[in-house]
């Protein structure tokens, strides 16, 4: 019997398609990384009996890097980075260590096949041969047989996941080398942009708010069309106009406004002129009656622009919330994929099949049913771009199944796929054209004949207006009011979301999966601000930043660049262009244009020197510099700094946190006074040299290291004399006595987010230098508030292991801090297993063995 081992792009995913290929007849079980699972059934590929296990990865397996020491900014010049910068792949999450679980499933498996049913379009075909490098080397099969095969689907319903079963394939290797391309332009020109002119402008200003000033080949025209919009708005100037407007009385208790054929005039003697001939009229003579039938067409199938447009201006939902939601309702398949720029369903789409899904829903039932008993309509022709099919409902859902904006963006979609298969809106359109005296007016009215897909849809049903008399050629009407109105042109608004959306495909920028990404990253970068009715105003910085470009060289923000960019990009997806050589060709032209901006980037400074203040001008005196003994000025705004303005010298802070004067104590080191960073009241706090913090005193050490691990073997504020054990969680951290927490004292890991909470209300906890014998950990010295004291009698003092002593084991808690740790990518408030290593902590005090008895204290926690 074969082995067939299969991939999935998602957990989610592979549950599903394994549910589906076996019928509901499998076994599942969790995978060694703890994130993926493992579903086995039995069943038959290509006519042969054979065992199936299928598995998934979490997204990317790999990322695109540069290797270690050109990931130092300040090592480094970012001019290198376009060509002498050799480039690495790493695992994208290394947590989940999914190469090895990947090797570990297929090298025990005996596999004799992989099917990859990695997500069908450009990324996922990427991520196949990312799965494939990981496998290969312990793949073991001769070179003539096929192992390899790729399962192409759009939906997870039984029949498109059967026949994607019936019809395997083979992965692309020319898109997943377009992608590589797009990750390796993005990487080498965003990295060497962003890093110049962040150490440049943050170097001289304060104020800037914006802990990174990015550049991206994608972002930036998106930044650019937001500023275009904010400079129209700034530079119109309102032009005053008049229009005449009359109303004549076809009965005696009604009235009707008509339109000007003029529409209107710019010179107030020119209007008062007309005011004047069309008053000596008293009626109107109607000159011309015409009726005609128009149509209102229904709405192309769903793409994913159209849908994340509508979702911002319709839905209130910004891009990348939308994506997120629509992903989510794929993978439990609630609908088709919805990364397509296709609009168009190819003859052998199920249409009826979807529609019936839809039957019983209390809100569009009596609508479905109608449909399917009079016929469905043929969906507009629209355009088919080869990817996927438009983004449709599979199976039906109820409000209380999907809630919120789940249902809601549900919702629409079948909404607008109902509408696509009804008829189109008809209505009888009224012109009546009047003369008073010389002038012409006229008045147009709307009667719908046949609703069509405006019942499904009814914003876009044909808007009321006033009724119109009926009358011929030659009837006149009493003239009730003629008036001239004075009024001003308006400027145009700040671009919405949905408006950004347009002008970004109409001119290539992104693709229809990474254009909400870029959209978020000129907010999270603080270069727009999303306003009422999600309209994106660029901040001072956006706003300079792209003046700037301008100033400098205009392709950088335009978007002509770039749309050639993703041509050449496409070119190497369908085969026509070679991969190499369009990688060298960009990065040549981006290399000319980056030292030419280098060269030029006083005309930008010019532009920032405007808006924004030296930091010598920025921030509120702290803390006393090492070197001349004068104040440090805090700056607040992002990215936190401290300044010395005689010295003209910057020091990073740890982000996202509160920082304060630490008891005006100095460092042994370097006699630069200590700061206390915070995360809040309930989190972690540490003290921190603002030198050492930048420039590690020992080899051990790595920049952003605070004191909590700092390896000094005498400063009183050091890991070695405050580091108590091993962290209970983490393989590296070790916990540190927060010698500033008491009362409610605490010790928390440097390097994770555990906090373990002891001794309240206690007078003093020190840290001894003596250690516990069963786990090596440092002991520590309680003096206990004498009314409050747990210890028998009269006692106030206690010396013991906070794990192993039974006197302790009541007074200790873990939790975990609120936020993350400002120098260490761990999870909020998740476990990450307990670390075993052993080793010496510095100071040479060993690490902890963790024996058993060691959770004692914690158990409530891990209960």
């Amino acid at each position: 019997m074969r082995t067939v081992l299969m991939v999935a792009e998602k957990p989610s995913l592979a549950q599903s398609i394994a549910k589906i290929l076996s019928r509901g007849n499998m076994s599942s079980r969790k995978g060694l990384n703890g994130a993926c699972s493992v579903h086995e059934y039995t069943g038959s590929f290509i006519g042969q009996s054979a065992h199936f296990k299928m598995t998934s990865v979490c997204g990317h397996v790999m990322t695109l890097d540069f290797i270690g020491k050109y990931n130092s900014w300040d090592k480094v010049d970012p001019a290198e980075l376009f060509s002498k910068a050799p480039t690495e792949k790493k695992e994208a999450n290394p947590k989940l260590t999914m190469v090895k679980f990947l090797q570990v499933f297929f090298l025990t498996k005996c596999c004799d096949c992989i099917v990859l049913w990695l997500d069908c379009d450009k990324e996922g075909e990427n991520i196949c041969f990312e799965v494939l490098d990981a496998v290969l080397p312990v793949m073991n099969k001769p070179s003539t047989e096929r192992t390899i095969y790729r399962a192409k689907f759009s939906s997870i319903t039984d029949t498109d996941i059967c026949n994607a079963m019936n019809h395997l394939g083979e992965p692309n290797r020319n898109e997943a080398l377009s992608v590589d391309a797009r990750q390796e332009l993005d990487l080498r020109i965003g990295c060497a942009f962003t890093r110049f002119q962040t150490k440049y402008f943050q170097g001289k200003y304060g104020n800037l708010d914006s802990s990174l000033i990015s550049f991206g080949p994608c972002q930036t025209p998106t930044l650019g069309f937001c500023v275009e919009r904010h400079d129209k708005i700034q530079s119109f100037k309102p032009e005053t106009y008049w229009v005449l407007q009359a109303k004549v009385n076809p009965e005696k208790e009604s009235s009707l406004t008509l339109d000007w054929d003029r529409v209107r005039v710019f010179d107030r003697e020119i209007a008062q002129m007309f005011l004047n001939i069309t008053k000596t009229a008293k009626e109107a003579k109607v000159e011309s009656v015409s009726k005609k039938e128009k149509v209102k067409q229904r709405p192309l199938a769903l793409n994913t622009v159209e849908m994340l447009r509508v979702a911002s201006a319709a839905l209130g939902m910004g891009p990348q919330h939308a994506m997120q939601i629509a992903e989510r309702l794929y993978t439990q398949g609630y609908i088709s994929y919805p990364r397509t720029e296709t609009t168009h369903y190819p003859e052998n789409f199920d249409l009826k099949g979807c529609l019936r899904q839809q039957a019983n829903n209390p809100y569009w039932a009596e609508t479905v049913k109608a449909l399917l008993s009079e016929g469905i309509n043929r969906p507009r022709k629209g355009h088919d771009a080869g990817d996927h099919p438009p983004i449709t409902p599979m199976k039906a859902a109820t409000e209380v199944e999907l809630g919120g904006d789940g249902w809601r963006l549900y919702e629409y979609i079948t909404r607008h796929f109902i509408a696509t298969v009804s008829t189109d809106c008809k209505y009888l359109q009224t012109n009546i054209s009047f003369s008073i005296g010389p002038e012409r007016f006229n008045c147009v009215g709307k009667v719908v004949t046949s609703p069509g897909f405006t019942e499904i849809m009814p914003w876009h049903s044909i808007p009321l207006e006033e009724s119109l008399p009926c009358c011929e050629k030659g009837d006149l009407f009493p003239v009730g009011e003629i008036k001239l109105l004075e009024m001003q042109t308006s400027p145009p608004d700040y671009l919405t979301e949905a408006e950004l959306i347009t002008l970004m495909e109409k001119h290539g920028i992104g693709t229809d999966a990474s254009i909400p990404v870029h959209i978020n990253n000129i907010c999270q970068r603080n270069y727009v601000t999303v306003e009422s009715g999600r309209r994106l105003k660029p901040t001072n910085l956006g706003i300079v930043l792209v003046h700037g470009y301008y100033k400098i060289d205009a392709e950088l923000v335009l978007p002509t660049i770039r749309s050639a960019v993703e041509k050449q990009l496409n070119l190497i997806a369908l085969g026509k262009a070679n991969y190499h050589q369009v990688l060298e060709h960009t990065l040549d032209i981006f290399k000319r244009k980056f030292h030419y901006f280098v060269d030029s980037i006083a005309g930008m400074d010019e532009l920032m020197e405007v808006s924004f203040s030296p930091l010598a001008a920025t921030g509120k005196p702290l803390s006393r510099c090492g070197k001349c003994h004068r104040f440090m000025k805090y700056i607040q705004a992002k990215p936190s700094r401290l300044h010395c303005s005689h010295c003209d010298d910057t020091y990073s802070l740890p982000q996202n946190g509160t920082i304060k004067l630490y008891k005006e104590l100095r460092c042994p080191l370097d006699d630069f006074e200590l700061v206390l960073w915070s995360s809040g009241s309930r989190g972690k706090s540490y003290p921190l040299c603002p030198y050492c913090y930048n420039h590690p005193p020992f080899r051990d050490m790595k920049k952003g290291m605070g004191c909590n691990e700092c390896t000094h073997p005498t400063c009183q504020h050091s890991l070695s004399m405050l580091g108590i054990g091993q962290c209970v969680e983490c393989e590296n951290g070790v916990l540190v006595l927060d010698s500033t927490s008491g009362p409610k004292w605490k010790m928390a890991c440097n390097k994770c987010n555990v906090i373990v909470h002891f001794f309240e209300n206690a007078h003093k906890v020190r840290v001894s230098p003596e250690t516990c014998d069963l786990c090596d950990a440092a002991l520590v010295d309680v003096d206990f508030n004498k009314a409050k004291s747990p210890l028998p009698g009269d006692e106030t003092q206690h010396s013991g292991c906070v794990f192993c002593d039974p006197v302790f084991q009541d007074l200790v808690e873990l939790k975990h801090a609120a936020m993350r740790h400002p120098m260490h990518r761990g999870g909020q408030g998740k476990r990450q297993g307990r670390g075993r290593g052993k080793g010496r902590r510095p100071g040479g005090r060993p690490n902890p063995k963790k024996p058993k008895d060691k959770m004692a204290a914690l158990a409530a926690y891990f209960v």
